[in-house]
């Protein structure tokens, strides 16, 4: 029987911070699980630079940027298994254990027992057969990750006439390093009328290229039987159907797929984690521990990212308390809970609920908003009291905005004797 105190699902960035976070917190059982052929992730393709500024105030491409965190893993001698595919997590009938069951070429399927999971599993990408759209199933057609790894990893160059749909900033970057290697980037189109990635992305990746962005579009037609031939766009109104006369045709090879990423969360279902309908990623408390004792979330897993640095900064703090759980050093008393509660422009909350008994001085609440909005504020109030107000110039459904709630300001403003309180955070817009 295989025992450890700690099994983090994932060699991303996500799973590599986390447990040299739990490492340096102490815990020395930890275990890494990882069913491609080499940790990092999906760093390992995003050859462009732009990561690392907030965590190592500097600027690295992805590979650099896994490749710190790898080392730190390595240099801590934390175990780590590759090729390997985790089946399922259980708990242990008669004891306070977490049964996880994996496989690989070498020791076929067996069991590992845990104290604690991490789950740090990422994100997909939405494929064609999510969005309905009509047509041939002709070769030709990628989503933007795929076509990453074919031209970064693999050498490849997916096709030379290229139409994304969606402005996700995968989409985006593949927009400019498919006309870097050469191909003729048509259009991108977007199905909102607002892109779904950063700004410096649009201007770095569209604008400095010249590639026209279309909001409020989407395709309507794939032409090919064999390989694609052109892809028809057209306009949609308000209830995104497409607007008859507003047809375009654009010939072309190759059309990317930029769409939206899904957490990975089968195994978390499986289990029994309650998922959240928004982020399809678990609900977590303060500690971003789960509704199942001892199992925690981070990364793209628990909701979708723009910033790596606030996935390993995410990380750092699943691992910490994940390593408290184990050493059972946190403070067991259920005390007073605060329910969070998004509303007027927010669409959900990271954690969605705070145990003030565990909570650190400090506790960074993460969200995204609906819509774009200028001259604007962030606010929260906690039972019908303002406690928080940032004013916000521009925010965007593509970047995560964060507020920071002291625990001293929190304790001051509950009711006493209550035991659920609500803070309530919406947009409120000057």
């Amino acid at each position: 029987m295989q025992q450890y105190d700690i099994v983090i699902i994932g060699a991303g960035p996500a799973g590599l911070a986390a447990a040299v976070a739990a490492h340096d917190a102490g815990i020395r059982h930890i275990l890494i699980l990882e069913r491609d052929r080499e940790p990092g992730g999906i760093l390992n393709q995003c050859i462009h630079n732009g990561f690392g500024l907030h965590t190592f105030k500097e600027e690295l491409t992805g590979p650099e940027y896994a490749d710190r965190f790898i080392k730190q893993v390595e240099e801590r001698h934390i175990e780590y298994r590759l090729n390997t595919m985790v089946m399922g997590i259980d708990i242990a009938p008669d004891a306070p254990m977490k049964i996880v069951t994996a496989m690989n070429r070498q020791d076929g399927m067996y069991q590992i027992f845990s104290k604690a999971i991490i789950l740090a599993m990422g994100c997909r990408e939405r494929s064609r057969g999510a969005l309905n759209i009509p047509g041939y199933r002709p070769a030709g057609i990628y989503s933007a990750g795929t076509a990453q790894r074919l031209v970064n990893m693999e050498g490849y160059l997916p096709g030379k006439k290229v139409v994304i749909l969606g402005s996700g900033d995968i989409g985006l970057i593949m927009a400019r390093r498919m006309t870097l290697e050469g191909a003729q980037v048509q259009v991108v189109a977007e199905l909102m009328p607002y892109s779904g990635g950063l700004k410096r992305n649009i201007v770095q990746c569209l604008d400095d290229y010249n590639i026209p962005l279309k909001l409020s579009h989407t395709v309507i037609d794939i032409q090919g039987k064999e390989r694609v031939e052109g892809v028809t766009l057209a306009r949609v109104d308000e209830q995104n159907r497409p607007i008859v006369g507003t047809e375009e045709t654009y010939e072309c090879d190759t059309l990317l797929l930029s769409v939206g990423l899904l957490p990975e969360n089968e195994l978390s279902a499986g289990l029994g984690v309650k998922l959240n309908p928004v982020t399809s990623g678990p609900f977590v408390n303060e500690s971003l521990e789960t509704n199942i004792s001892g199992v925690f979330a981070c990364g793209n897993v628990l909701h979708v990212h723009d910033l790596v640095d606030y996935v390993s900064e995410e990380a750092d703090a699943a691992g910490k308390n994940a390593a408290a759980y184990v050493k059972d050093s946190r403070n067991a008393v259920p005390g007073v809970q605060i329910e969070i509660c998004p509303q007027e422009g927010v669409r959900y909350t990271v954690p969605s609920h705070i145990r003030l008994s565990q909570m650190q001085d400090e506790q960074t609440i993460r969200f995204r908003v609906g819509n774009v909005y200028k001259n604007c504020f962030i606010r929260a109030y906690l039972n019908d009291r303002q406690i928080v107000s940032k004013k916000r110039p521009v925010m965007a459904p593509g970047e995560m905005e964060q507020l920071k709630l002291k625990k001293e300001l929190l304790l001051s403003q509950i009711e006493t004797g209550a035991q659920n309180n609500r803070l309530i955070i919406r947009v409120e817009v000057i």
